[in-house]
């Protein structure tokens, strides 16, 4: 029996310019999420000298928004289900700009941080209750091609919010950030409020929420269990604590989603090649792409001095391609498979990052350029398809988790992958450092990696710049090597399992209602078919 997506609309425009502006609507919900995130990055040392903070502290400026974000997702796409998607939608982005108001304000790292994960809720809210809103509008291949167009905004939002925040930052201040923000919530809002019909599924039967706070506290313990050890040791008490609770609390949640009637994430789902190589593409660009939207204007602005302005031009080369690539990547595929497409892309991707680990700190700016595009195109190529594969391969049932799914995979996976890049380049660097740094190697370490350099070498007068920039340098490249052989592999992977072509939507919704039927006790499954 085939899955029928059931939805209960209330509204008054259904036209097609109607429909188009919804999508512009929910198009700004995905440019503002991952400006705010990348934005940050280039604004991080311009805050820093405002409002002060340890490396931890200006760490969470970036981790608590990403975190909150990609941990509420899935929660907030079931909340869009049960209580109306244009309500969520409307909520979140309110909410949002209401916090980047106060953003704008806040003289305070601790209440800097707190605000920024409390944004991260608005901003999955908005982006969850949009995408569940737009499955409504559109249908078929109308439905693909609008998934692309919202998924090609997010990438221009997170591909040139560095260059974006760098003319803000110089000009007008790191404020001017979150006041652009405002502004894309403003257009959101109006569009969303008069165009978007109200929507629910009226066979929702609530919220998962011991999956959504088990799902959370695992991510938090994980994220914060990262970020800590570098600057208190892996061994640390703490340390061991929080990431022993992150792998129970991720056992608690497979074990809560396979037992409960509506979950949050149909695990059976992991049983199909296609949808695993869907997941996997997802996360991919966080490692290959978008830790170096974070790390690079870092290392332009705090390690080798160019202002913000400077910084955005070079991350111009790494981004340009995501203007051009997600169409013709598009075009494509009427001679080539998705599959070889994406696979390609990230082999070309995981070339770019070997060839720029090849270049030390203090390297003439323009020898960056061809491997930070060749790191561009090889993201370019599968980032316009990666949202249709997604939905091509997810259950239509529910349209909520149906795009949290993937959404999630991706946000989740670019909070993780910063946590542990930003740990390894860490370990990497006190391990240069050595000797010459003594005990201090880990705390030097830690600054260098935010960009703080003149801290770092206050707390080693006696090692000369040279040295520190040596050991930073080092550690760079060897972790930009590691990120090349982990993408390669990506490649290969999602080349072969998103080529089993046999596996069609229908295949996965018959076989995965079979294996969730098979999985509940026929006691518990009656008890969950009752009101």
């Amino acid at each position: 029996m085939k899955a029928q997506e059931r939805a209960v609309h209330t509204g008054h425009d259904n036209t097609i310019s109607g429909r188009r502006l919804v999508l512009v609507a929910v198009c700004c919900a995905a440019v503002t999420a991952p400006l705010a995130f990348t934005g940050i990055a280039v604004g991080l040392p311009a805050i820093s000298r405002e409002i002060g903070g340890s490396p931890i502290q200006l760490n969470w400026a970036l981790n608590a928004f990403i975190l909150t974000f990609g941990s509420t997702l899935m929660a907030a796409g079931a909340l869009a289900d049960t209580y109306g998607r244009k309500k969520v939608f409307l909520s979140g982005l309110a909410a949002f700009g209401l916090l980047s108001i106060g953003l704008i304000f806040t003289s305070d790292i601790v209440w800097f941080d707190l605000l920024r994960a409390l944004q991260g809720v608005g901003a999955a809210a908005a982006f969850a209750g949009g995408l569940a809103a737009l499955a409504q509008e559109f249908d078929g291949a109308t439905r693909l091609r609008a998934f692309s167009i919202v998924g090609a905004n997010f990438g221009i939002g997170l591909a040139f919010g560095p260059v974006a925040a760098g003319w803000m930052i110089t000009t007008l201040g790191w404020p001017a950030i979150f006041m652009l923000l405002v502004v894309l919530v403003g257009i959101g809002l109006v569009l969303g409020a008069i165009f978007m019909r109200g929507s629910r599924d009226p066979t929702a039967s609530g919220i998962d929420w011991k999956g959504a706070i088990s799902f959370t506290l695992a991510l938090t313990a994980l994220t914060f269990g990262v970020l800590q050890a570098p600057e208190s040791g892996w061994d640390d008490p703490l340390v061991v604590v929080l990431l022993t609770a992150a792998v129970l609390l991720f056992v608690a949640f497979g074990l809560i989603e396979r037992t409960v009637a509506r979950p949050m994430l149909d695990l059976s789902l992991f049983r199909f090649p296609r949808f695993v190589g869907a997941q996997l593409l997802a996360v991919a660009p966080a490692y290959a792409f978008v830790v170096l939207l974070v790390l690079m204007p870092v290392r332009f602005i705090g390690i080798e001095g160019m202002d913000e302005i400077e910084a955005g031009q070079m991350m111009i080369a790494l981004s340009a391609p995501l203007l051009v690539l997600p169409i013709a990547a598009g075009l494509l595929t009427r001679w080539l498979a998705p599959a070889a497409i994406c696979g390609a892309g990230l082999a070309i991707a995981a070339v770019g990052l070997y060839w720029l680990g090849r270049f030390p700190v203090g390297s003439d700016p323009a020898a960056l350029v061809a491997p930070l595009i060749t790191i561009g195109v090889g993201i370019g190529l599968p980032w316009g398809l990666m949202d249709g594969l997604a939905v091509s391969v997810v259950p239509r049932e529910r349209a909520g988790m149906a795009t949290g799914i993937f959404s999630t995979s991706r946000v989740a996976g670019e909070g993780v992958a910063l946590a542990l890049v930003s740990a390894v380049l860490s370990l990497l660097i006190s391990a240069n450092l050595g000797a010459a740094a003594g005990g201090p190697a880990g705390s030097v370490a830690q600054r260098l990696v935010t960009g703080d350099l003149p801290e770092a070498a206050a707390l080693v007068p006696s090692m000369e710049r040279a040295a520190l920039l040596q050991g930073y340098s080092a550690g760079f490249s060897t972790l930009l090597v590691l990120l090349s052989a982990i993408t390669m592999l990506t490649a290969i992977v999602v080349f072969l399992f998103l080529g089993r072509s046999h596996e069609t939507v229908e295949d996965i919704e018959d076989e995965a209602e079979e294996a969730a039927a098979t999985a509940i006790p026929p006691d518990k499954a009656a008890l969950c078919s009752q009101p």
